[in-house]
């Protein structure tokens, strides 16, 4: 299968080490999913505020959690080297085998997500003696934000440290 220029200009952005200092470490790559999972919360959040809400204020927290969301969005993908962006034909073997498994994780994590949201929907409505297409909307948004990004975050956190230089190979 024959590469494609935009093959090969996302492997050169996925695999651009310039950036390498922000995901080097496992600390900063948790720390940088932490931040991405706050703000996804808080967008998503505040999408369904203004969705579903009064007044403008909701949308305005959209707007100024967008850009840092899709910055930290390009340093996990940079963190994973694109794994999940990547088409197949890019990727080798060990990647494609790793993708599999992140894939797969997170689809388990998912699925107890949604264990979780039917149950806390059905006992909002059953204790707030609400409608349960009260809660049913908003819990189902965000969801399918945990389910859209879990992949990334789950393969952020999977990544291993480069091994450090050895500096008896130096000499």
């Amino acid at each position: 299968m024959t590469t494609t220029r935009y093959d090969r200009h996302m492997y050169a952005l996925m695999n651009d080490r310039r950036t390498a200092a922000a995901h080097a470490t496992t600390t900063r790559r948790r720390l940088a999913v932490t931040a991405h999972v706050a703000l996804t919360a808080i967008g998503v959040g505040a999408w369904i505020g203004t969705v579903f809400g009064p007044g403008w204020g909701p949308a305005l927290v959209v707007a100024s959690a967008l850009l840092p969301w899709v910055l930290l969005t390009g340093v996990l993908n940079g963190s994973t080297r694109g794994l999940l962006e990547l088409r197949g034909r890019m990727l080798d073997e060990r990647q494609l085998v790793e993708r599999d498994r992140v894939r797969a994780l997170a689809h388990r994590i998912t699925l107890w997500l949604l264990v979780a949201a039917a149950i806390g929907a059905g006992a909002y409505s059953t204790l707030a003696d609400a409608p349960l297409r009260a809660a049913v909307t908003p819990v189902l948004v965000g969801v399918l934000a945990a389910h859209w990004m879990m992949p990334l975050w789950v393969a952020a956190l999977r990544v291993q440290d480069d091994p450090a230089d050895d500096p008896a190979d130096a000499s």
